[in-house]
């Protein structure tokens, strides 16, 4: 078992491209079955005055491998935002 703290120190890399999304920042998860459906990047907006984050979201079903200092996803044609998933 690992913790989230775990997978938050672990970078999130694009397998086909080697893009780099950033760091885990939490979560999805369906309460009703118990398992995690995605996971939450942080992006933080360059050129906002005050820092405004989006949120990335990476079904479960792209990631390909988590190793021991990064997780490895496919290559996603259009990133979702968590806000847009709402």
């Amino acid at each position: 078992m690992i913790k989230l703290s775990e997978l938050q120190m672990k970078e999130i890399i694009v397998i086909n491209s080697g893009r780099r999304l950033g760091h885990l920042s939490d979560l999805e998860i369906d309460a009703d079955i118990g398992r995690i459906t995605s996971l939450i990047i942080y992006v933080k907006e360059n050129n906002s005055l005050f820092g405004k984050q989006e949120e990335i979201l990476i079904p479960w079903h792209q990631i390909i491998t988590i190793g021991t200092d990064v997780i490895l996803v496919e290559e996603v044609e259009e990133l979702k935002f968590y806000s847009e998933e709402r």
